[in-house]
């Protein structure tokens, strides 16, 4: 997306004198110019409009970069890459210092040729062998200058606590304080009781969790979502997620993670019905006139209440060692709601119903649950891994301790790779080094991928793998067409510049992605390769 900036010129003498030409009076606003009437008639403060405006718009598109990098920067020791679109790119590039405008580097530039899938000509820079702490910028003859970029010994990890952070930012009915949130701090909010959206005489506490939207809703299917990502990247991952992030229960032994994933869990319990086991679906607040903000509770779905019955499960294996009293609790409250399910299958899918059966069988190794887990994948041999049902229970079966069918677990691990090679494939032939069409817009996409491939990268720890999940985090972070950082507080050209639509981080379920692909680069140590 291109932004253009409109430049207004005023017209001079010279459209009055034509002005005149066609018959019209001096205007008295410009009495200060002596000019004879051309009829040989006195002036007088008529003017008669042609229907013209004395002044006229230009659109003049916005000038960005064409050299292309990540805004944020590179690793010491990484592959590093700047790439420059244009159909007749230069023979050399210069790395300069940015404090400076000295030139430390210099390098043959590599043309790639073009890429139909963004309808472009791409080259690239490359100044691995360069290894120098500091702030630099990349430029080329009859191309320009990238926007600047630092080499650092650990680039990703302020970037990961930024991106976990915003969770703790999301928070709903806690007071934030500055120390901790900064700009983000703000008092206590949508803590009144809700009602019932069909019951209005039924309120009940519904407050804590995340907002998910900028009106401070918040919904169970998409919470559950983030909880399942955050806690998938922490069980592959912990050594990045430790318990100093920056949040209230920082210091308390339990890793960060786990204490910010239990304030979603304490709302999430919330959200069960005491009877039923069912679980209602989101807590939304519409602003009135007369009475302030109202909370209202949205009513009980399936797919609410399986997809918590997924969580709960999940959350309470991870949590066990630190509080066995409230894991159990959780547990509990899981099987209550997959019983519930059971009498309503056919308003979930296959997919969701095998995700939570994976989740109660790996915490309670009870035969119920395996039994569906493995007519799921005895009829699915190639599950399809694109939906995040079928993904995490397949994950789930392949993480679990208890007793499981050898030959099933392996179909789901060849699965699992020809996954890893066929988005591999895809991301190498692309110019960009990266599995997306520019032309389509969007990160969704790109992130789903990348959880996978960081699952796959977890199990066989393959070079490549880790080389692709670094290219991806290089076009969030400015290496992309539009020159833009898709992540909040980063970058020379963020996309709060251009549209705020754009951004991850405000994306519940996609920030936790986004956490879980800067986990798995970070434990790659980001080794030097060959795209």
């Amino acid at each position: 997306m291109r932004k253009s900036v409109k430049i207004k010129k005023t017209t001079g003498w010279l459209l009055v004198l034509i002005l005149l030409c066609t018959g019209t009076a001096g205007c008295s606003n410009l009495q200060d110019f002596q000019v004879e009437s051309l009829t040989g008639k006195e002036e007088t403060d008529e003017f008669t409009s042609l229907g013209l405006l004395p002044e006229f718009d230009y659109e003049v598109p916005e000038s960005l970069p064409n050299i292309l990098v990540d805004q944020v920067g590179y690793a010491i020791g990484s592959k590093k890459v700047a790439m420059i679109n244009g159909e007749t790119p230069p023979e050399t590039f210069s790395l300069l210092d940015a404090e400076t405008g000295r030139e430390v580097y210099t390098g043959k530039v590599e043309s790639k040729g073009y890429d139909p899938s963004v309808n472009a000509y791409i080259s690239y820079a490359d100044f691995t062998d360069y290894n120098t702490v500091g702030s630099y910028y990349i430029q080329a003859a009859s191309i320009g200058r990238s926007y600047a970029f630092e080499i650092l010994e650990e680039p990703y990890k302020d970037i990961l606590t930024k991106v976990f952070k915003q969770y703790y930012f999301n928070r709903c009915g806690l007071t934030l304080s500055a120390e901790l949130a900064g700009e983000a701090a703000h008092n206590a909010c949508h803590s009144r009781e809700a009602q019932m959206k069909d019951e209005a005489m039924i309120k009940c506490d519904v407050s804590g969790g995340w907002h998910v939207d900028e009106i401070g809703s918040r919904d169970v299917e998409r919470g559950c979502q983030a909880v399942n990502t955050l806690l998938l990247a922490y069980e592959l991952y912990p050594d990045d997620m430790d318990d100093d992030m920056g949040i209230p229960e920082s210091g308390n032994g339990i890793p960060d993670v786990l204490d910010e994933v239990k304030y979603e869990i304490d709302w999430l319990l919330k959200m069960q019905d005491a009877k039923s086991g069912a679980v209602y679906a989101s807590v939304s607040s519409v602003d009135n006139k007369n009475m302030g903000y109202i909370l209202y509770i949205d009513g009980i779905t399936m797919e609410a209440t399986i997809h918590f019955a997924a969580t709960m499960a999940k959350f309470s294996y991870l949590y066990q060692g630190y509080d066995r009293e409230f894991a159990t609790l959780c547990l509990q409250a899981s099987d209550r709601a997959y019983r519930y399910v059971e009498n309503y299958l056919a308003d979930v899918s296959q997919e969701q119903y095998f995700f939570a059966a994976a989740e109660l069988y790996r915490a309670t190794g009870g035969y119920q649950y395996h039994s569906v887990v493995k007519s799921y994948l005895t009829q699915n041999p190639e599950a399809d891994l694109e939906n995040d049902f079928a993904f995490w229970g397949c994950v789930t079966y392949l993480s679990t301790k208890q007793k499981v069918d050898v030959d099933l677990c392996e179909t789901v691990t060849q699965n699992l790779m020809r996954k890893g090679e066929t988005i591999s494939f895809a991301s190498k032939d692309s110019k960009l080094l990266v599995n997306t069409d520019e032309k389509q817009g969007g990160n969704a996409g790109l992130l789903r991928d990348m959880s996978r491939l960081a699952v796959v990268d977890h199990i066989i720890t393959n070079h490549e793998y880790a080389t692709v999940l670094e290219n991806h985090a290089h076009y969030m972070l400015g290496r992309n067409l539009q020159s833009i950082s898709y992540l909040d507080g980063v970058g020379g050209r963020n996309y709060r510049d251009v549209d705020v639509s754009l951004g991850i981080m405000n994306q519940v379920n996609q920030n936790a992605e986004l956490l879980l692909l800067f986990a798995a680069i970070m434990d790659d140590e980001l080794v030097v390769g060959e795209e």
